[in-house]
């Protein structure tokens, strides 16, 4: 059974940033399908960055340029790198083995993430 256990949220300001961790446990199909997502209150969750083969990455529109997906795969940890930080990027951010779009596996506990001034 694969567990994810997502750290590094928090309360931050406009403009700013947040490093977001997740250390995953059990075997994963691959390792080539992280992904991080997010779920805002009264919102379905939404993909927000996938990494692949290669450390390729794909982005959601809203966050591209602002935010960067990478992976320790010796550590069995994905990280979230956030910047220049919106009130629209207050979310629940999870993360979880990408099949289509959605998590392969149970969702961990997340990570809260509050922008606001």
């Amino acid at each position: 059974q694969v567990q994810f256990v997502e750290s590094g949220g928090g309360l931050v300001q406009p403009g700013g940033s947040l490093r977001l961790s997740c250390k995953h446990f059990g075997a994963l199909v691959t390792v080539y399908a992280l992904a991080w997502y997010r779920q805002a209150p009264g919102k379905q969750r939404e993909l927000v960055a996938t990494i692949l083969t290669g450390d390729r990455a794909n982005y959601a529109d809203s966050v591209k340029s602002r935010f960067t997906i990478s992976r320790d795969i010796a550590k069995n940890t994905l990280y979230l790198q956030m910047n220049n930080l919106k009130p629209e990027d207050t979310a629940v951010y999870y993360c979880n083995e990408d099949f289509m779009g959605s998590g392969r596996h149970d969702w961990g506990p997340g990570t809260q993430v509050t922008v606001s001034s």
